[in-house]
């Protein structure tokens, strides 16, 4: 384990996909379009664990190319202009067929020092927090960490042997029907696997397996919607019920006064105090499938006190540390407008600024979130306005502690 002064950063910002495959057991149904970009629930299939990455703080995807290149970028740079943010998108295309391997060996210039990663034809719509904050904290000698599931019938899958969270074994496919611990197909990596990886090699074959014998793989169970398309079957499955399965209810919480103590135009880190159980509060509502948001009206910008810099570096740790603790905060807004500001270019009215909905219907409408199925928690006469204005339900919280009050309302479903 990292010592306390050292602690990385849990956040990984950057996200390799796989999308190379050939889907042969796929037939005709993928001959022009490849499997990873089939149309699911109105998008191409990559958009959904896009949009879940994204929730939980990447901001860059590296799709790994190679059989029908040329579409399956043009389908991927569709899939991200209708993302709930913008990302950076880079491409890499295998000069031959590689291997799951050897395409991430080919992009290896591009990768950061430390990555997620993921097969483009399934998706596990788990909390990825504890993944993060375990990789984290792991030693220098752990190049990844493997997020697995358990399913009834693991016969088509990869299945692993685990010990508390070391990884002994790593089987490429399980080989016979009946219950097993499968490879969900989602990791945290190392830059250094690159040492491990030839120009065409199989992760789940020659790469993962090595990894394990050597104690240099982690993994921890995810719960929540699986889905692998490789097959008709399932590829129909996802297509009638993945969109639905990926709806969630949205916590929307103010800042200050709710998730820090309000000390007054709090914007850089060395000000913020955490409110009694903000952390946990946050880890229960994505642990029950519900996304965080927060709305804060911002005023210190207009005044002065700080930039709109130091509020994203403070919203980055913020960020960060609600994922060490086993939540996340899936997005936020703020509005620094105020019609008394002394810094001119943010002297406004603003329908933004909280009574005003703007906000909440903002996140609302980027994550698709019916405001029936949002919750707004907020400690002023303000933020109850603004929650009767956008059409969710406003709590207000009165000090204490906030994990009390936000179990209460995704425990009864919002």
């Amino acid at each position: 384990m990292q010592p306390a002064s050292t602690l990385r950063n849990v956040t990984l910002k950057q996200c390799v996909i796989l999308a190379g495959g050939l889907a042969t057991r796929l037939g005709d149904i993928a001959r022009d379009t490849p499997k990873p970009v089939l149309p699911v629930g109105g998008h191409p299939f990559l958009y959904w664990p896009m949009r879940e990455f994204l929730r939980f703080g990447v901001e860059e995807f590296v799709i790994l190319a190679g059989h029908l290149a040329p579409a399956v970028e043009a389908l991927v740079r569709d899939a991200a202009a209708s993302l709930p943010r913008k990302v950076k998108l880079t491409f890499s295309v295998e000069p031959d067929r590689a291997g799951t391997g050897g395409a991430l060996y080919h992009a290896q210039n591009l990768l950061d020092e430390r990555f997620l990663m993921c097969n483009g034809d399934s998706l596990l719509a788990a909390n990825l927090a504890p993944l993060l904050a375990g990789f984290a904290a792991d030693d220098d000698g752990v190049l990844g960490r493997v997020m697995l599931r358990a399913v009834d019938d693991a016969q088509r899958y990869g299945v692993v042997t685990l010990a508390s969270d070391v990884v002994e074994n790593f089987a490429e496919r399980a080989g016979a029907p009946g219950p097993g611990t499968i490879n969900a197909g989602i990791y945290a990596f190392d830059r250094k696997i690159v040492d491990h990886l030839a120009p065409v090699c199989s992760l789940e074959r020659d790469v993962l397996p090595k990894l394990a014998r050597a104690g240099a793989l982690r993994g921890g169970l995810g719960h929540g919607y699986f889905v692998d398309i490789g097959v008709p079957d399932d590829l129909v499955r996802a297509q009638t019920e993945l969109a639905a399965a990926l709806s969630r209810p949205a916590l929307i919480l103010d800042r200050d006064g709710v998730l820090n103590v309000d000390h007054g135009y709090v914007g850089r880190r060395e000000d913020f105090a955490w409110v009694t159980g903000a952390q946990t509060a946050v880890r229960l509502a994505t642990e029950a499938g519900w996304q965080v948001f927060v709305a804060t009206n911002q005023s210190g910008i207009a005044r002065g006190f700080y930039g709109e810099a130091d509020l994203r570096h403070l919203m980055g740790w913020v960020a960060d540390e609600l994922r060490r603790a086993g939540g996340t905060l899936d997005d936020w807004r703020f509005c620094p407008f105020h019609p008394d500001a002394t810094v001119d270019a943010y002297k406004r009215v603003s329908d933004w600024r909280k009574p005003a909905p703007g906000m909440l219907l903002d996140l609302l409408r980027a994550w698709d979130v019916p405001a029936a199925r949002a919750v707004m928690v907020g400690d002023q006469d303000s933020d109850m306005l603004a929650a009767v204005a956008a059409g969710v339900r406003g709590v207000k919280f009165g000090g204490g502690d906030l994990a009390a009050v936000v179990a209460g309302i995704v425990g009864g479903g919002g």
